[in-house]
């Protein structure tokens, strides 16, 4: 009796489905079969070309021929194609693997409950429990297949694309070949002076703008808040309505309204300063006017958002501790050194660094109001306001430089998990989670 278990699971495993067949589970085992069957007719005949075209990227590129009198047009191999459908069938392998593995698992499990003197559940009671006691994990299969083809699948894609020599314009199938180059882009990036200089400088300023537009965005949102929660202040619900009313607007129209405000020719804001007598201002053309421009409009943006979180911290903290503070003499500047930023940032620690991380990547701050101009002859494709995030967009779109904006795309999501985890480790937050775990 011992034996059972173990022949189920040799037979599972020579063919998911002989070891349910074994267990006398007739339709299960059946339909196991099925899908072993199709399986197996599928990747013999798929996989091994899925993983030559991973491993090759294509071997015979687009050519003239000449056939008579007649010279056509003969379609070689599409490297990008052949990637891309190697990575599905091999995502697919793995489910197909997977379901092999849990096929063997069954059959084990069931024999060991002949073993023991005990009767298989039927075909349809383990149906049914697909929608009762294993309910949420059928529910989950379908988000997890999703998750698996819609975003493993492209970041493992972009991934890949950084090592190899994809690029316009003479490397873009189907006219051309795409060839694995190992980290020559990394290294051409980081050190071929044509991309290193404007890589670092791109780095610079996005850290700039990251500390930048966080801060002003945090402590604007923390003033005002606590401005309007003051005890004197009459129609607090009407100020916080008022203050809310750039958040409420869509950022692109917002985007291009501030576009217009700030143009250096006819905006208005140049037109009321010509008149009292100030020469015109670069806004959006003078470099360092630009930076100061997006930080700004970027407040604007932001600060209602963080108000609005400042409003629910600052309700939370205990009115005597002020009460006491006021007894002891404090000052106003000591009650909000001691008492109101070590519990606002006790809180919204974790939304800071959030807050920090998503203004490296913020695209539409800068790409809806500079397009990441002004231009220089300095940079690679790059104007003085580009992110690293816009400088990808515009390789990738205007250039066809999609191995060098994969590298870019490794590198700020290494340097934005990097800190984003080395802070909030260093949180008070985390630290005192931990302790009580």
């Amino acid at each position: 009796m011992r034996r059972m278990s173990l022949t189920a699971s040799v037979l599972s495993l020579i063919a998911p489905g002989l070891g349910q067949l074994y267990n006398r589970q007739f339709i299960k085992g059946v339909l196991f079969l099925a899908i072993d069957a199709l399986g197996l007719w599928y990747f013999i005949n798929h996989l091994p070309r899925a993983v030559w075209g991973i491993v090759t990227l294509g071997t015979q590129k687009q050519h003239m021929e000449k056939v008579g009198k007649i010279t056509k047009m003969v379609p070689g191999d599409h490297s990008i194609h052949l990637l891309v459908q190697g990575l599905i069938i091999l995502i697919l392998f793995m489910i197909f693997a997977w379901f092999y593995v849990q096929a063997v698992i069954d059959a084990r499990r069931n024999g060991l409950v002949r073993e023991n003197g005990g009767q298989t559940v039927n075909f349809y009671r383990s149906a049914g429990a697909l929608f009762d006691r294993s309910f949420p994990f059928t529910m989950l299969a379908v988000p997890i297949v999703g998750i698996l083809f819609l975003t493993i699948m492209p970041i493992i894609f972009g991934i890949l694309i950084a090592f190899t020599n994809f690029s316009g314009p003479n490397f873009v199938p189907p006219n051309a070949l795409v060839d694995w180059v190992g980290f020559r882009t990394f290294t051409d990036l980081l050190t071929l002076k044509t991309w290193s200089y404007t890589f670092w400088h791109v780095l610079l300023w996005t850290v700039e703008w990251a500390l930048l537009a966080t801060v002003t965005t945090y402590l604007g949102g923390m003033l005002v808040a606590m401005l309007v929660q003051q005890p004197g202040i009459r129609f607090k619900k009407f100020w916080r309505t008022l203050f809310i009313v750039p958040f409420a607007i869509p950022q692109l129209c917002s985007a291009l309204i501030m576009n217009n405000l700030f143009n250096g020719e006819f905006g208005p804001i140049n037109q009321y300063l010509g008149m009292l007598g100030i020469e015109k201002i670069g806004w959006l053309t003078d470099p360092q006017w630009a930076k100061f421009t997006v930080v700004l409009v970027n407040a604007w943006f932001g600060i209602p958002v963080t108000m609005m979180l400042m409003f629910g911290v600052l309700t939370t903290i205990p009115k005597d501790l002020y009460e006491a503070a006021e007894v002891d003499g404090a000052t106003a500047f000591q009650k909000f050194r001691t008492i109101t930023l070590p519990r606002v940032l006790f809180v919204t620690a974790p939304v800071l660094i959030t807050q920090f991380a998503g203004n490296i990547n913020n695209f539409n701050a800068i790409y809806l109001l500079t397009g990441g101009d002004p231009k220089t002859g300095d940079y690679q494709f790059a104007g003085q306001t580009d992110l690293l995030v816009t400088w990808l967009y515009k390789l990738t779109l205007d250039n066809n430089k999609y191995n060098f904006a994969s590298a870019i795309g490794i590198i700020v999501f290494l340097i934005i998990a990097s800190i984003s985890i080395a802070s909030y480790l260093r949180t008070k937050s985390f630290k005192e989670e931990d302790m009580v775990q």
